[in-house]
This record gives C-alpha cells, structure tokens and sequence, in this order.
C-alpha cells in the first residue's frame, strides 16, 4: 500500500507517524514545498520518498500521485484544500482524504460559514457583517459604537484577528479609530495577497469565553468526533500579543477538558455535525476528510462556533494523533468506503501538552523569524520523556534552517496537563538558533495558573448561558435603539 502526504508541517509529521504505526505498514511518502525533516524521516523508513514541490498545485499534487500508482492522498494543510488539490485527486480517479473546494469554503469564508449557520439555523451562530470594501466597513465602525470582532473575511493562517470592547462612553472615539486603523490593516496587510473571495473583512459581534477544538472525521454520511483540545493562539505568556496560528496546546485525559463539560461536548459534536449537513446541502458534495470546530464556550450560547477548520489543526492535531490507536489506513478506507460508522474510534488518555518555540519576528514580520540554522538534541529531548515536531524548518546541504514561522513543537504526555508541562519545560533548552538569534515560546501553556484561569472563566459564562437556557433566551440579542424600542434578534 502507498500514501501520499500533502504538506511539510508539524501536523504532517503527526499525520505520518500515524500511517507508520498501521498493521498495513503503508509506503508513506510527501510533497512539500520545505523538506521537513521528520517527515522525510519518515518517508525514508517506511520505504517511500518525498519531492520537494508545490502542495497548492493541484496537477502537481495528481501528477505525483498517479506515477506512484497510490492508493489515496491525504492533504494536511487548508490551502491546498482551497486550491482545488482534492477536486484534481479525485478527477483523476484517486480517493483523496481531503474537503473538495466547495465544502472547505467553511474554512476559506469565515463569511460564507457565517452565512451558512444563520440560514440552517446552525446553534452558536453570531451576528456579523462582511464587507468587499474598506469605505463601507468604516462606514458601519463609525455609525455603531460596539464591541466587534475584527478578522480578514479569508483564513489567513491565523493572522489578522483584534478584538476590540467598547464598553466606555468617553473612549468611543479612541475605540472608533482604533477599529478603523485595524480594518484598514486587514484590508492592506492581510488580505493583500488573496483574491480567490469576494468579501475582505468580517465583523463579528464580540463574545468571550474559554476557546477549544473538536476535531472529527467524516465520511459524507458519519461524523466521528475525537478529544477536545485547547490551542493558545496569543504569542506571549498570559493572552497578549499578538494573534498566531498558535503558540502551544493541550489535551486533557479521556475526551474533554477541565473546564469542559460532557454536555458542552456533546452539544459541540451536535454543532459541528449540523454545519457538516448545511454545508453538503450547500455545495451538492460529501464531505470526506477532517473538520474541525474551533470553539468558544460564551454566555450567550454556551458552546460557540467561532471558526471551522477543514483539517487537523496546528498544533492542536499534533496533541491527539500521537494517542491514536484506532488504524489510521483503517480510517481511510472507512472515509473513501463511507462505513465511518462501523469504525471504533480509540485513543489513549494521556494528557498531553505542545509549545511551539518560534523565531523572533513571527507572526507580524515573518522575513526576519527565517534562515536562521537551527540545533535540535531530539535525543536528549526523548531521554527526559518529550518528542520533537518539526514545523517550519527546511532542509538545506543536510542542515536545518528555519521558513519564517514556528519552527518546531515540543511535545509530552503524562497523566495530568501540569506534568505534561513540566516535562516540555525540561525539553527547551534542548533547541537552539546557531547564530544566536533569539527563539521565544509561552512558558504558561498547561501551567496550573493558566488552567485555573481557564476554569474561573469557564464558570462564570457557565452560570449566565445554562440561566439563558433556563428562560428561553438562549442565542437571543436585546438591543435598545432610541426612537424604536427594544429590538430582539
């Protein structure tokens, strides 16, 4: 059996692991446009190969699948998803673990999610305005003093996104302009090099509440949900910074995390499985691969859509693909067969913990976080109980150099999140930038500071959605405009 691999980050690496711990002892092997060196390792054991090449093009990805004469392709990342590399795949008559371009539209279009939830009446849905222009968007930030949140209308690989509360009265102007200086920055920064959607920005009504992902597989017809995980998307310790595409993740033991109930999981799974439904519904196709809800546990609706992922997160695949001990060629083939529903999906308990370390510069100005040589001791990191992914690191002259983002994770398990943590803190020192630049990571991720801080929020929201609940106003906004009364939505 043969596989290929699309993609050259840490969640790829994941990914091959997996195929190389099936019974099927499948020849893994990869497309990336940075030689990962885990990955490659991988390939190479297993008796594959890997090409470095383009995983968004979508000939390129079907060329090199059908002169190794695999037996399907799973694609890693979002993008070659929004490219069309599945749609390609599958013309050409190879069974691709992957969403067709019209279904990861729930990922590409946070508009387009949007939209979907308020027309299948999708729970957890919020109110919003996208906009193709940046005159209506200050426009509408000028006439409304509101809390929002501000994000590029496209994934943008987690950048882009400010949360901005206007609460005060006196600072409504000071707010105003920030919120126009950041919707101009999503326009000119980080929307500047898409143009595969219409819309450019979203504004959302501002929620708050503990974030987590629930990853699923899904065959068109059966939605599979795995353990919840929390990502820390803020770069520095204790939520500040800037956003990333995630600075580290947990995983508590079983299913849920500590500060989320079995309920909230269960209602989670519900959401996710309507959104898969409303989606195929929307594009005529079914939806074979990984979806993911990337939620929020908030007071006006309990559990949250906040956006949907049409893959493994990264980190957040990394923190639970190690635990998996259901055969992932047994998962595939469920996926391509649609007998999803047959499968017993198990994983391990453990808790486990990632921190990602990451160049100086990453996110806003990724030029200065590459090329930088990187040292690695991955078996001093195994000897303390850690395990190495690697990220965004090339290959060059048998060397390591950094691609501008984070470059690797650090990873552990243990029976709690705090041991887990201690373990990845042992790990640190054990990885270096050779030409003294600085790597920086969140020492917080898993501590018990942070997890307290986690379960003191988680109640508080708790205890005003389950009131909500209670008086049969769950999901409702009351708003009081002048000259019109109250208006409820």
């Amino acid at each position: 059996m043969k596989v290929l691999l699309v993609g050259d980050g840490s969640r790829e690496q994941a990914i091959a692991e997996a195929f190389s711990r099936s019974v099927k002892q499948p020849r893994v092997y990869s497309i990336m446009k940075l030689i990962n060196p885990g990955v490659a390792r991988i390939c190479k054991s297993t008796a594959g190969g890997f090409k470095r090449g383009e995983p968004t093009d979508p000939v390129q990805v079907a060329d090199y699948a059908e002169s190794l004469n695999v037996d399907f392709v799973f694609v890693g990342p979002e993008e070659p998803l929004f490219h069309g590399v599945a749609d390609e795949v599958e013309r050409r008559g190879i069974c691709c673990i992957g969403a067709k371009r019209a279904l990861a539209e729930i990922e590409m279009s946070k508009a387009f999610m949007r939209r979907l939830m308020w027309k299948y009446e999708v729970p957890g849905r919020l109110r919003f305005k996208a906009f193709r222009n940046i005159e209506d968007a200050i426009a509408y930030i000028n006439e409304y003093a509101e809390s929002l949140a501000i994000k590029p209308a496209r994934q943008a690989g987690g950048k882009g996104v400010k949360v901005i509360a206007d609460l005060q009265a006196y600072l409504s102007k000071e707010k105003r302009d920030v919120k126009t200086k950041h919707a101009v920055a999503v326009f000119e920064k980080y929307m500047s090099e898409y143009s595969d959607i219409e819309d450019r920005i979203l504004l959302e009504e501002k929620v708050e509440g503990p974030e987590y992902t629930l990853h699923c597989f899904c065959d068109g017809r059966t939605v599979l949900p795995m353990p919840l995980v929390q990502d820390n998307k803020h770069a520095f310790n204790e939520d500040i910074g800037p956003e990333t595409g995630g600075m580290g993740s947990i995983k508590g033991r079983g299913s849920t995390l500590p500060f989320i109930t079995m309920e909230e999981y269960n209602s989670s799974v519900e959401i996710v499985r309507k959104l898969v439904e409303a989606v195929q519904k929307e594009s005529n196709e079914e939806y074979k691969g990984v979806v993911a809800g990337q939620m929020m546990l908030t007071d006006k609706w309990g559990p949250t859509i906040i956006e949907m992922y049409s893959r493994f997160g990264q980190p957040e695949g990394e923190n639970i693909l190690p635990l998996l001990e259901t055969d992932i060629v047994e998962i595939c083939e469920a996926i391509a067969s649609q007998s999803l529903a047959k499968v017993k999906l198990k994983f391990r308990e453990e808790a486990t913990v990632i921190k990602c370390l990451a160049p100086r510069g990453y996110p806003d100005h990724r030029e200065l976080a590459k090329g930088h040589p990187i040292w690695v001791d991955e078996k001093a990191i195994e000897k303390i109980g850690g395990k190495v992914f690697w990220s965004s690191v090339d290959t060059v002259d048998g060397s390591y150099v950094t691609g501008g983002s984070r470059a690797c994770e650090i990873y552990a398990e243990s029976e709690t999140i705090e041991e887990a943590s201690e373990i990845v803190e042992k790990c640190i020192p054990y990885v270096k930038l050779l030409d003294g630049w600085e790597l920086f990571y969140r020492s917080d991720i898993g501590s018990l500071s942070l997890l307290e801080k986690r379960r003191r929020l988680a109640e508080i929201v708790r205890e005003i959605y389950q009131y909500r609940e209670k008086k049969n106003i769950l999901g409702r906004t009351i708003d009081w405009i002048p000259g019109r009364g109250r208006i409820e939505v």
